[in-house]
């Protein structure tokens, strides 16, 4: 008999928690025998689990995930699976590549708002200097004429 694991063993190998787990059980993406209570995950369950936390890791959604896991079972066996995977990320980094760019855009559009900020904060610093300066100099004058 293959060796089994327990939903804590599996947890631990994986640093994610029972209750997520549980949650891909949920979903359908792991099937456990059960003794009573007691989940049995096989070498398989195992296996799923590792490629459920790849997709997730790659920005897949459950669905995507679930197509190349289904794959895991399938005919067309890992090549078929290996394949679907490749695309799928040749599809994520198309996006993300997408998200840079705009998000480069957005940065550099931040920049220039934030530069001419900074310029008008200048600008009202030398006018209130300017300000105040002329201001002095006319309550300086007021006060001089007061003391005569």
């Amino acid at each position: 008999m293959s060796k089994t694991f327990s939903i804590t063993e599996l947890a631990q190998e994986f640093a994610v928690t029972n209750r997520a787990i549980r949650f891909y059980e949920t979903e359908g993406m792991l099937t456990p025998l059960r003794e009573g209570q007691r989940r049995i995950y096989r070498p398989r369950d195992r296996v799923r689990l590792k490629l459920i936390l790849r997709g997730k890791r790659l920005g897949l959604s459950l669905q995507e995930i679930r197509e190349i896991i289904d794959l895991y079972d399938a005919a067309k066996g890992e090549a078929g699976q290996l394949q679907l995977l490749l695309d799928k990320i040749e599809s994520r980094r198309e996006d993300l590549e997408h998200k840079r760019r705009d998000i480069d855009t957005t940065l550099a559009d931040l920049d220039d708002v934030a530069a001419k900020c900074r310029e008008r904060l200048r600008q009202l610093d030398l006018d209130q200097v300017s300000q105040e300066t002329s201001d002095g100099s006319a309550k300086s004058l007021k006060r001089k004429r007061a003391a005569k």
